[in-house]
């Protein structure tokens, strides 16, 4: 029971680790991204400055890299995990391809959630002589906040599910010890833990963002 006790808690540490990490450098990649697309697109989808051709370019770069499976994106990008941390197996080295994996999904979210800004509110902050930047930092991201969290949140949970997945491949986490220790080595009772543990932090994760989100919109 102990020992089950120290490899849950272990793993648990390890997921803790390539979400936290991975979700913040998908945000720093992604964020940008997301809020370029979406004051590029057409003034008619509430774009601000209207760029159509790097608009498109991005799109579809952003609908390539969605496209991707994980696992095989994951093991594309082992040469740039081990160019970037000098291994490409380990907690470590899987923040690389979850951080690119949840990038461009990240962006979407962005995007989406800006686009959802309420186009008069757009206007009246021209109209008071606002810049693009003052726009964007001012009224864009902070009327789209409870969309933009709740985006967050479902990026964590799916960052969660990823974690699991490159357990396979070596990722290290719970993804692997129910694997590793449960799958091949016949331990039912490690699996079942595992996947208990991973259920868990979804759910944790799922209420507590909900709780914030109700949080912001009441105080719109």
């Amino acid at each position: 029971m102990n020992q089950l006790i120290s490899l849950v808690s272990t793993s648990t540490l390890e997921t803790l680790q390539m979400v936290f990490f991975s979700t913040l450098f998908s945000l720093i990649l992604g964020l940008p991204l997301g809020v370029l697309l979406c004051v590029t697109s057409s003034e008619q989808q509430g774009g601000i400055i209207p760029k159509p051709i790097l608009n498109n370019i991005l799109g579809r770069i952003v609908n390539v890299l969605r496209s991707f499976p994980f696992i095989i994106l994951m093991i594309l990008l082992f040469p740039l995990s081990r160019l970037i941390l000098g291994t490409s197996i380990g907690t470590t080295a899987a923040i690389v391809p979850l951080s690119i994996a949840a990038a461009p999904f990240v962006a979407r979210v962005i995007e989406s959630a800006l686009k959802e800004v309420d186009p008069g509110v757009v206007q009246a902050a021209k109209s008071m002589g606002s810049t693009n930047y003052q726009i964007i930092v001012k009224v864009l991201i902070p009327e789209a906040l409870p969309a933009l969290v709740s985006g967050i949140i479902l990026t964590i949970i799916n960052l969660i599910g990823y974690s699991a997945m490159a357990g396979a491949i070596g990722g290290g986490g719970l993804g692997d010890l129910a694997i590793r220790y449960g799958f091949q080595r016949f331990r039912g009772d490690v699996m079942f833990a595992a996947v208990v543990v991973i259920l868990l932090l979804v759910e944790i994760v799922q209420v507590l963002g909900d709780k914030l989100v109700a949080h912001l919109m009441s105080k719109r």
